[in-house]
Order: C-alpha cells, then structure tokens, then sequence
C-alpha cells in the first residue's frame, strides 16, 4: 500500500507542468476557431465561391485530417533515435505540426496571391494545397497532445482535470478569435450593406496572422514548460525499448488488439456524434445568424462568443461533476441540454427570438458542448486506461471517424443547399432546420453509444495483447 501511495505522489503534476500542459493546444483552437467557424463564410461570401464548392474545400480537409490522423497515431507511438527520444517523441510531433500550421493557415483567409482572377475551379486547387498542409499539421499537434495526458498521469482524476483545463483554453481560444473578428469587422454595420462581402477579405487576413501571432507563442510556452518524460526514463525507453512495454503492462495493447475490442467501436461512435454536434454547430450558427435570422455582420462574432463564454464558466466545474454524477449521467446531461437547444431553435419563428432568443440558444449550446467533450475525451482516457503505449493510436482513429464524418456532412449541406437568390420556405430555413435535425440526430447516436457503454466498466476490455 505504501508503494501504491509513492508512486502515486510521483504522478501528481505541478501546477506549472499542468498550466503548460493546458496551453499546448492553444494554436490549434484558435486555428480550429476560424477554420470551423469561418471557412465557409469566407469561401462563400469573401470568395463568392459557389456553396458546392466551399463545401468541398472543407471536405477536403477534413479528409486529409481523418486521413493523416491514423498514421500519425501510430508513428507517434512509435520509439524516435535517441535524440529526438530525449525530446520526447509526443513533443517531437507537436513541433512538427505546429510548424506546418505557420505556414499554410495564413494562405487559407487570404484572396488568391496572384491568381485573384482565375476560375474558380484553378482557385480551388490552389486553397486545397494549403489546406491539407494545415491539416496534417493540424492533426499532429491534437493526436500528440490529447495521448500526452496518458504519459503525464495515470490518475483518472488528474486526466479529467487535465481535459476540462485543455478544453478551458479551448473556449478562451475560439472567444479570442470571435473577439478579433467581431473587432476587425468594423462598425459599419447598418443598412443593406450590413451583411458580409468582399470588401471584408482584409478583416480576415488581419485575424489570421494575430492567430499566427499569440498561437507561436503559446506553443513556445508549452514546449518549455513540459517534460514529456524524465531523463532517467527516456534513456530507458531509447536504449531499453524492448522492456517499455513490461514497464506499463504485463500485456500491451497494439493497434491491431484495439481493432478486435468491441469498446473502441462503442466509444468511437460517442466520440464522433459529440464532435458532430459541437462541430456542425459551430460551423452553421453563423450562416444561420446572417441568412436566416439576417443579423448585422458582427453577429457572427458575438453570437458565438456567448456561446464560448457560457462553456468555459461550465468548463471549471467539469472535474467535479464528472466525480461526483459519474461520466455516463454527466454526458447525459450534456446530451440533454444540445436537445433543448436544438429543439429551441426549430420553434425560434416568433417574435423576439432576434432580440434575445438567440442569446438563450447560445448559452445552452456552451454549456451543451463544454459538459459532452470534457466527458467524451475523459471516457476515451479511460479506455485506453494504463495502455498509454498506443494512446495515440486510440486519438488518431477516433480523429479519423470524426474528421471523415464532419467533412462528409458539411460537403453533403452545401451540396444540397438551394443556389442564392431564393425566398421558398426551404431556403429560408434551411440553415434552421440544418441545426434542429442534423445536430440533433448526431447527439442521438452518441445517446445510442452511450446506452451501448452502459454495461460493463469502460476500460475493461477483453484481452490486452496479441
């Protein structure tokens, strides 16, 4: 017992490591924040790119996120040469991804250099480039420093704390995103000429580089203040390799045993609905601000920015919920919640959903999403429980069934989306009807996941090597 309690004290993370630890993902969520929640609105209304085709820039990417995700995963489980093992190989990915990030997301939010004038079809190739160079590095830097809190602490306490920290950041990230744009867009936003344009293309550029900007320096932040491994212990796992395994578990788990465990299907099915509903939400408030409740420009910075706000308040008191009602009735209840504000929104035709509703819907959606990640992920870290040698996979696959899903739905809305000018009731409300039933069929199958990891304790599983 009293080894037991040593080794646990030795687990437990400084302040600093967890505070360095929760801004390492800081760059990908403002880049996320933009990427999800403006790249159809810049495609469509700065580029006037035909819907189709916005659509398909971003299926593009995220086939080349769900794509890359996979073989990130196991490369990033994988052992490095000795001194980039000394690094720390979870690190060493991270530094990878976020140099890819530099240097491709500031050519996304800017007009065509040079080819301002080509077919839309040439300008397409030319984005799509660039997207999947962001990314890949991208899903590098989320696959390394979600399967990070694995290595950090085996306490499932801890890792919770470390999720709703992480997803902290995640709010402040995309706030400070709406904050900027909200900012950028300038004052000018009354009369006909309220609505988003051309005339807005610098307002993004603007943003996108202060992102490039605060997003180094917090991964400079991160990459200081985190010691992936002791030294002691990465001479061990560079020059005894062969013994990592027996140290983590009698048996280790590699990607092909997570293949044949029913739970990781289960558990990727939550995982995907949730990311789903947070995601498409976050894409489609905007275009359902402006084209269908017809709110000024700025609205597509305030709206969601209430929204944020309302989900990093909720953010603080995750770990204890979580301990307190269990994983499975605090998803529940972010379930829950994402079904009243989906529902909310389909009865949003009277008057006054303009003026304040739509504050009421956004405030819920916070909370919603904050209560259903923090959960998820947390569940995902208790799956792979003690098997942190293929964490990373387990990130990578459940990235993958997410990136796929979302790009495939979006490109499928905008496939099926009514071509501009149009006044029939479907057009009008087809942003509406797109979050009432697309965002809440999502929540359902991850409520059918959820009933599916009712039975049985979730990182128990049935065998844990070959």
């Amino acid at each position: 017992m009293e080894n037991e309690a040593n080794s646990r004290n030795a687990h437990v993370l400084s302040f600093t490591q967890r505070l360095a630890y929760s801004v390492g993902h800081v760059f990908n969520d403002l880049c996320a924040a933009f990427w999800f929640t403006y790249l159809l609105v810049f495609m469509h209304l700065v580029n006037d790119f035909k819907s189709s085709t916005a659509g398909t820039l971003m299926l593009v990417g995220q086939l080349a996120d769900g794509i890359a995700t996979p073989f990130i995963g196991l490369e990033c489980d994988r052992n490095l040469d000795w001194w980039l093992c000394r690094y720390g190989k979870r690190k060493t990915w991270h530094l990878v991804g976020t140099l890819a990030c530099l240097f491709s997301f500031p050519f996304i939010f800017h007009l065509c250099i040079m080819c301002d004038n080509a077919p839309e079809t040439s300008q397409m190739v030319y984005y799509a480039a660039f997207i999947i160079i962001f990314q890949f590095g991208w899903a590098a830097v989320q696959i390394s420093h979600l399967s990070l809190i694995a290595d950090l602490t085996p306490i499932s306490s801890e890792r919770v704390e470390l999720n709703a920290k992480r997803y902290a950041f995640t709010v402040i990230s995309n706030i400070a995103a709406y904050v900027m744009i909200l900012i950028t867009l300038g004052q000018d936003d009354e009369g006909a000429d309220s609505h988003i344009s051309r005339n807005d293309a610098l307002a993004f550029e603007e943003v996108a580089f202060i992102i490039l900007g605060i997003g180094s320096v917090f991964s400079i932040l991160f990459h200081i203040g985190v010691r992936e491994k002791s030294s002691n212990q990465n001479r061990a796992i560079c020059n005894e390799s062969n013994q990592l395994d027996t140290l983590k578990s009698d048996t280790p788990m590699s990607w092909k045993c997570w293949l044949r465990e029913a739970q990781f299907y289960k558990v990727a099915l939550l995982y995907m609905g949730t990311r789903l509903t947070i995601n498409l939400t976050q894409v489609y408030i905007p275009n359902y601000v402006q084209e269908t409740l017809e709110l000024p420009k700025k609205s597509v910075g305030y709206i969601p920015l209430v929204s944020y706000v309302s989900g990093f308040v909720s953010s603080f008191i995750m770990k204890y919920i979580n301990v307190r009602l269990g994983k499975r009735i605090t998803y529940l209840i972010g379930a829950c919640l994402t079904l009243i504000a989906c529902t909310w929104i389909y009865f949003s035709n009277y008057h006054g959903f303009k003026e304040w509703g739509i504050f009421g819907v956004a405030i819920v959606i916070g909370l919603a999403s904050s209560t259903i990640l923090i959960t998820s992920l947390a569940i995902t870290n208790d799956m792979i429980g003690q098997n942190t040698q293929s964490g990373a996979f387990v990130f990578g696959a459940m990235s993958f069934v997410d990136k796929v899903s979302n790009g495939v739905a979006v490109w499928l809305i905008e496939y099926v989306k009514p071509s501009r000018p149009c006044h029939d009731s479907f057009c009008v409300y087809y942003y509406q009807n797109v979050l009432t039933f697309v965002c809440g069929g999502s929540i359902v199958l991850s409520l059918i996941a959820l009933g599916l990891l009712s039975r049985g304790k979730i990182g128990h599983l049935k065998r844990n090597g070959d």
